[in-house]
């Protein structure tokens, strides 16, 4: 997939990551932005196919995200879960009206023999996206959190179980068998790729599934592209998510260090550029001596001009 004008690679789970891409696709012409997105979270609800990374991309880049709790869509309606409710179905992950729309399309292209990659391309066509967004890979890999009673699927752990049992660790059914998206791997060699950007998201349960797909992050780290990484820590917090929690749960610093640290000892020499928060400038020597050059900036976004800054920044790091 050769292209002819400048491209910046992201890597992104959820909300958080998100709001960076989103930034990203603000900063950057029209289709130059490719977003590698987590399909570790994808499974299998009321018979549909839900992707919810993927879905919380496609609503922020088209613009019709949930502003408030950044994902989900905007002004939607629940009829559908509370008659589900009335019927004594399964309610525990709220699929919205609206919302259902896209799993009914999605499930049903699935269905007819379309792959999740041409899927994914459609929605965002017909969303308005100008931005690619690529699945991780087609085959289903899926995450399965240990915790020290019992392992549970992913969705279980963070809605049904709302984040409360303790972890010990992760594993991603299907990743041994799983081939990257050709698309993602073709623009790591391609001269045109300027920057890869890896979004504020959650290392374990986000961007490590993307990573561990066979040949992934070796081809990532050997791109001429250099790799900028945004820490999701920021004083001691996730502002976003239960990283935090799982990162003081396994023992490790939670901390932008922690972070780093994890990065170097899973993927050597894989980042280039390590961004920390202004609140986190004191650990920018220790992060440095990782072999990481270390760059400081609000990363905080809670604006739409939050997200842009921040995109500017990333971007202009490797003069992008």
């Amino acid at each position: 997939m050769a292209t002819a004008e400048k491209s910046v690679l992201a890597l992104s789970g959820g909300v958080g990551g998100a709001k960076l891409a989103l930034g990203l696709a603000d900063e950057l012409p029209p289709g130059e932005l490719h977003v590698v997105v987590n399909t570790g979270d994808d499974f299998s609800h009321l018979g549909l196919h839900i992707c919810p990374d993927i879905d919380t991309l496609l609503y922020t880049l088209s613009g019709n995200a949930n502003a408030e709790q950044g994902w989900g869509l905007e002004g939607e309606s629940w009829n559908t879960m509370d008659a589900l409710q009335r019927l004594g179905g399964e309610t525990w992950f709220r699929l919205g009206d609206r919302d259902l729309a896209t799993h009914l399309w999605r499930t049903d292209r699935l269905a007819q023999g379309d792959s999740l990659l041409e899927v994914t391309g459609a929605l965002a066509t017909r969303l308005g996206i100008s931005s690619h967004i690529h699945p991780m890979c087609s085959t289903p890999v899926r995450t399965t959190v240990h915790s020290e009673e019992r392992d549970l699927p992913f969705q279980q752990y963070f809605v049904k179980e709302q984040c409360a049992p303790i972890v010990s660790g992760f594993s991603f059914e299907g990743i041994t068998e799983a081939a990257p998206n050709q698309n993602v791997m073709q623009l790591l060699q391609d001269a045109a790729l300027s920057a890869i950007v890896v979004c504020p998201s959650n290392p374990f349960v986000s961007i490590d599934p993307m990573l561990q797909i066979p040949g992934m992050w070796q081809a990532l780290r050997d791109s001429p592209a250099p790799l900028v990484m945004v820490s999701p820590i920021v004083a001691g917090m996730a502002l976003k998510g239960p990283a935090a929690k799982m990162m003081a749960e396994m023992s490790m610093p939670v901390t932008a260090q922690g972070v780093a640290q994890h990065y170097c000892r899973q993927y050597p020499g894989l980042v280039d550029y390590f961004v920390i928060d202004e609140s986190d400038a004191t650990l920018a020597a220790e992060i440095a001596a990782l072999g990481m050059e270390v760059a400081v900036a609000p990363t905080i976004m809670k604006t739409r001009e939050d997200k842009q800054r921040l995109a500017r920044f990333t971007l202009s790091l490797v003069g992008a």
